[in-house]
């Protein structure tokens, strides 16, 4: 039996404004300080053991599990950082309010972009200084891996070789893995895992810093996973996930 943790970072600021984010590295709120503090004293308090940690390359994500960590005196544990678990590219929309999106474009057209399982927003040029091309992080990327714009469906292909090749050697070799990462990118994971079906994939709401504990088999297929926290709090963060598209 492997176990792993799952944690979306807390609310960042462009969460708040109800911008899209994407791969732009926006900053924690206060509040997301706040989430990203008591998850580590949840799993503190469950008596839960992290060996390991993994992040994406964005800051809200690492500050994320440094907080997390530090309430749980882990500071000092092996950090594996990745784009591979960077969130989702939304192309030309970064920056962009979803409600003034939705407005201009209709909300059917906001829905597809945001949660149809293979539907990309309109690309980034890469002439645009947002594109990652010009980021210092990703100048030794290939630049056909460096994506201008992603459906879920992308994030899926380009997040599972990580997982392969980082997570699951972990687990082989007994670590407990946590994964501080982003909606789209947890998302892709747990489509994985649990066998979820494209069209249905998409309404998964993971809510901002909580943490999700899978219990895995010898062949890391989920035997139990659980949200830690009070259910309704977890309920309500995931519903406020939701209602950013409006």
């Amino acid at each position: 039996m492997s176990q792993l943790v799952l944690l979306r970072h807390g609310q960042s600021v462009w969460n708040r404004d109800n911008l899209f984010t994407g791969w732009v590295d926006v900053d924690l709120t206060e509040q997301g300080e706040q989430e990203a503090r008591e998850a580590g004293r949840l799993m503190a308090g469950e008596g839960l053991v992290v060996d390991v940690v993994h992040t994406s390359l964005q800051k809200r994500a690492i500050r994320t599990a440094d907080l997390a960590l530090l309430e749980m005196d882990l500071l000092w544990i092996p950090v594996q950082r990745h784009w591979r678990l960077n969130e989702r590219h939304y192309g030309a929309l970064q920056g962009k309010n979803k409600k003034e999106t939705a407005e201009q474009y209709g909300m059917e057209q906001l829905k597809a972009w945001r949660r149809s399982y293979d539907t990309p927003p309109p690309p980034l040029d890469v002439a645009d200084p947002g594109h990652p091309a010009h980021d210092p992080r990703y100048r030794d990327l290939a630049p056909e891996l460096l994506p201008a714009s992603e459906c879920l469906k992308d994030v899926v292909a380009r997040m599972l070789p990580y997982w392969f090749d980082a997570v699951v050697p972990d687990l082989r070799a007994g670590r407990r893995p946590l994964l501080a990462a982003h909606g789209n990118s947890l998302r892709a994971l747990v489509k994985h895992l649990k066998g979820i079906a494209d069209d249905a994939i998409v309404e998964l709401e993971i809510p901002t810093g909580v943490p999700w504990v899978f219990e895995l088999d010898d062949d890391l297929h989920p035997v139990d996973d659980r949200w830690l926290g009070n259910p309704d709090d977890v309920k309500a963060r995931a519903e406020a996930v939701a209602r950013q598209a409006g």
